[in-house]
C-alpha cells in the first residue's frame, strides 16, 4: 500500500534504543562536566581560610603552589579518573627557574602542567578568568594576568615576570595564546613566552599533552576517564640568544611539538 511504513517492529525498536543511547551518552557527558566543576571548587572551599592567608603575600606562593599541585590538581585528575602518566626526557633541577610551555586543548591542561614539575611556577594567563567565581579571587593573586588586547598590559608582564623569577620561581605559559578551534591540532605560537625566556635567560621546557582534549574537551562531543600522557622534552637554552632569535626559536619549538602530536 502506498505511503505505508516499511519499518518492522524490530527496526523501530533498534532506532528507539539508538536514540535512548544517544540521550544517555549526552547526559553522562553533561554529568561528567558538572562533576569536574564540583571537584574544582571543593578543595578551594575546604581550604579557603588557609588559601586566603597564603595568597596575601608573594613570599608564601610556594605554599599555594604546593596545595594547587598536590591537593587541587590531584583531587580533580584522580576524581575524574584521569591518571597522569608523565615522561621526563631531561630532569628539572630543583630551585632553578624555567619557562614551561605546552599545547593547549582542554582545561585539564592546567592541572596536568602542575603535575609535570615540583618547581613552583606562576601561570601567565588571560585577564578574563578573574571573572570566574571563587577561582578568580585566587587567580588574580597567584597568576600574572595579561590583557592581550592591551599593549600596556603585555609590556607589564615582563616586569612582573622578572620579579617572580628573581625570587626563584618559574613561569608557565600556553604559547598558543588561548584554546584553538577543535579542528586545529596546534595553533601558531605567540612571541611572549620566548621573549620572556630570552630576556631573563631561563631555559624553555617544551611539554606535550596527548590526551587532554579526548578526556575533557570544551564541547559536549566527548570526554571520558583514562590515562593522561605528557612528555617533558629536553630543554632549549637561551643563555646565548638575543631578541632577534625569538622567531627562529618559536618556530623550532612549535615544529617539535607539532611533529610529536602527529605521531
Amino acid at each position: 500500500m502506498v505511503g505505508k511504513s516499511n519499518r518492522n517492529p524490530k527496526t523501530l525498536l533498534k532506532l528507539l534504543l539508538l536514540a535512548m543511547h544517544s540521550i544517555l551518552v549526552k547526559f553522562g557527558r553533561l554529568l561528567y562536566k558538572i562533576w569536574f566543576y564540583i571537584l574544582a571548587a571543593l578543595p578551594i572551599l575546604i581550604f579557603l581560610p588557609i588559601l586566603i592567608v597564603f595568597s596575601l603575600s608573594e613570599r608564601t606562593y610556594p605554599q599555594v603552589f604546593w596545595m594547587a599541585r598536590n591537593i587541587w590538581a590531584n583531587t580533580i585528575l584522580y576524581g575524574m579518573g584521569c591518571i597522569p602518566k608523565i615522561t621526563h626526557k631531561e630532569n628539572i633541577i630543583k630551585g632553578k627557574s624555567y619557562m614551561f610551555i605546552a599545547n593547549h586543548t582542554s582545561i585539564l591542561d592546567i592541572m596536568l602542567l602542575l603535575k609535570c614539575t615540583q618547581n613552583p611556577f606562576v601561570f601567565v594567563g588571560k585577564k578574563e578568568l578573574v571573572k570566574i567565581p571563587i577561582f578568580g579571587f585566587f587567580y588574580k593573586r597567584v597568576c600574572i594576568m595579561v590583557d592581550r588586547e592591551s599593549r600596556k598590559s603585555r609590556t607589564g608582564v615582563y616586569t612582573r615576570a622578572q620579579k617572580r623569577i628573581s625570587t626563584g620561581l618559574s613561569i608557565g605559559i600556553f604559547p598558543e595564546g588561548g584554546v584553538p578551534d577543535e579542528s586545529v591540532v596546534l595553533d601558531e605560537f605567540k612571541d611572549g613566552a620566548f621573549s620572556l625566556a630570552i630576556e631573563h635567560q631561563i631555559p624553555i621546557v617544551p611539554i606535550v599533552f596527548y590526551d587532554c582534549k579526548k578526556r575533557f574537551p570544551f564541547s559536549l562531543k566527548g570526554g571520558s576517564p583514562g590515562i593522561l600522557r605528557a612528555t617533558v622534552f629536553p630543554f632549549y637554552r637561551t643563555d646565548d640568544l638575543e631578541i632577534k632569535d625569538i622567531e627562529r626559536l618559536k618556530i623550532t619549538i612549535r615544529e617539535k611539538i607539532a611533529a610529536e602530536l602527529s605521531t
